[in-house]
């Protein structure tokens, strides 16, 4: 209890208003059928009744999001604020804030809102070391799923490091049985301590207990970059990689199927600069042990932009130090080759 009223002050209600035009008037979507949305819509956008076809009208949207600096920013999920043209960010104590997209990062479904705070005091949510988490723990999600305010919901962490969701393009979400509902999106998973550890981002519909969470250690670097830059500059050595598979670990004499595959190295790019082959296997990553071609993917994207790394690779069945700089994504990467993954 003492944890739930300690985080929830700094947990707020987004809603968000989308242009748009379709054939049929503007309907409120389930779980929007609040006061808050009806007055938000009519207030700004003026009625909501029935519009001839092809009419623009407003789209709601709502979700969650949590407090992480007096100075007036929150953080939620990118697929939250997507698309939208008016943002309202509602506090635990009703006051309401015009709010503005400050930056996004949709490879992590995250986005930063400022808004404009005035003399009272807000409550800032403190973050916590996702690293530390061990499975069985218990976690907290707090959010307005369906529009219901500060909602809060109790479970363990199931699992951590989930990478094959099929969610956003750099995964390792933490995986946990506290309900989440749509709504959910953007708020804080918190642990015993009131330590904000994950942001609450997706469920699996056709399960039940199953949601997933961003580390707050991720959340920490790319919220850092946002606040500086807006955007996100990842680090990328040009390579696509593929699976190792027991077969092949097999018959290289490795003991296990850590590690990842180079399928094949992008012409200039900084692996093929460094000399990476094609069937080399990395098996870490300045020395942290690899474990799939995932994790591969990111480490080199956490990397600092021109900083130089050593990469142990087995090749021809012989341990070899491979030395590269990472560089920046490039705007227009080129495709990939046989549609594999890419670092």
């Amino acid at each position: 209890v003492g944890v739930a009223e300690h985080v929830r002050p700094a947990v707020v209600h987004l809603g968000t208003i989308q242009r748009a035009k379709r054939q049929r008037g503007p309907s409120v979507p389930p779980g929007t059928d609040d006061p808050f949305f009806r007055d938000f819509f009519n207030q700004f956008f003026g009625s909501e009744g029935p519009a001839p076809p092809g009419a623009e009208y407003r789209l709601p949207g709502l979700g969650s999001g949590v407090i992480i600096d007096k100075r007036g920013l929150v953080l939620t999920n990118f697929h939250v604020v997507k698309g939208a043209d008016a943002i309202i960010i509602r506090l635990s104590d009703k006051r309401e804030y015009r709010g503005q997209v400050l930056g996004t990062d949709p490879k992590t479904d995250l986005a930063l809102v400022r808004f404009p705070p005035d003399q009272h005091a807000l409550t800032v949510a403190t973050l916590g070391n996702s690293d530390a988490l061990r499975v069985g723990e218990w976690a907290i999600a707090i959010g307005n799923p369906f529009g219901l305010d500060q909602t809060v919901t109790v479970g363990v962490i199931s699992a951590t490091g989930r990478s094959d969701v099929g969610i956003a393009t750099y995964e390792n979400f933490i995986q946990t049985d506290a309900s989440i509902n749509p709504g959910n999106s953007g708020g804080p998973l918190v642990n015993l301590k009131g330590e904000v550890i994950g942001i609450n981002t997706a469920i699996v519909a056709a399960g039940q207990g199953i949601g997933f969470a961003i580390p707050i250690n991720m959340v920490k670097r790319v919220v850092d970059q946002l606040v500086d830059k807006g955007k996100v500059v990842r680090g990328w050595i040009g390579v696509s990689l593929q699976p190792l598979s027991p077969d092949l670990a097999q018959s290289l004499g490795l003991d296990g199927t850590q590690g990842a595959v180079v399928g094949s190295t992008m012409a200039g790019s900084p692996a093929s600069q460094a000399g990476l082959q094609q069937g080399d296997v990395i098996l870490s990553y300045n020395r942290t042990p690899v474990d799939d071609y995932r994790h591969v993917q990111r480490l080199v994207a956490e990397t600092v932009v021109g900083k130089t790394v050593t990469l142990e690779v087995l090749r021809k069945k012989q341990k070899v130090q491979v030395s590269l700089t990472i560089a920046e994504v490039p705007d227009t990467s080129p495709r990939r080759p046989s549609g594999l993954p890419k670092g």
